[in-house]
């Protein structure tokens, strides 16, 4: 088996689909440093995987007027 070094396309739509910010990123990139750098500019919901359940994350987007739903994490 030999190594895998690739990128990832993180993209945020709005409820038509329409894109509203997109970066590429190496895969080592924390994705949810990576979101509240996207997300700065925006209001209201932002909706998102298990992967950005965080305090912390939840609690700068509530600074900022926004609301972060996820879903659950399995314990």
């Amino acid at each position: 088996m030999g190594w895998f070094y690739g990128v990832r396309l993180n993209l945020i739509i709005n409820d038509q689909g329409g894109s509203i910010s997109v970066k590429v990123t190496m895969t080592n990139v924390d994705d949810k440093k990576l979101m509240s750098e996207m997300a700065d500019e925006l209001w209201r919901c932002l909706y998102g995987d298990k992967d950005y359940i965080s305090g912390p994350l939840e609690r700068k987007c509530a600074d900022k007027g926004m609301t972060l739903i996820t879903g659950v994490k399995k314990i």
